[in-house]
């Protein structure tokens, strides 16, 4: 159970860290982000959750353009849980078998 949760909250945090990288790489390079090379990296990363949150979201309600945004906040609040889940496992098994 520990495994699945560590994988889970690292699957998170490579996936938050790669559309808030995107994300800033977006603002540094402007118009011509879409020829840099590490936001294109960035963007294949993210893109599985950008695409699963294309399919959650109903899109006469969500622009595309908005859809990184709704995969972020998805990935945070995934984060949040899993890391809640892993606390309390934790506690329950005790801390010492959790290092």
């Amino acid at each position: 159970m520990l495994l699945f949760l560590s994988i889970a909250k690292l699957i998170c945090e490579i996936a938050l860290m790669s559309l808030f990288g995107q994300w800033v790489l977006g603002l540094l390079a402007g118009a011509k982000r879409d020829t840099n090379f590490f936001y294109q990296l960035l963007a294949q990363i993210g893109r599985p959750f950008v695409v699963m949150a294309r399919f959650i979201t109903p899109r006469s309600i969500v622009l595309d353009r908005h859809v990184p945004l709704v995969a972020f906040l998805v990935l945070a609040f995934a984060w949040i849980v899993v890391t809640a889940l892993r606390i309390q496992h934790c506690l329950r098994i005790g801390v010492e078998l959790c290092k």
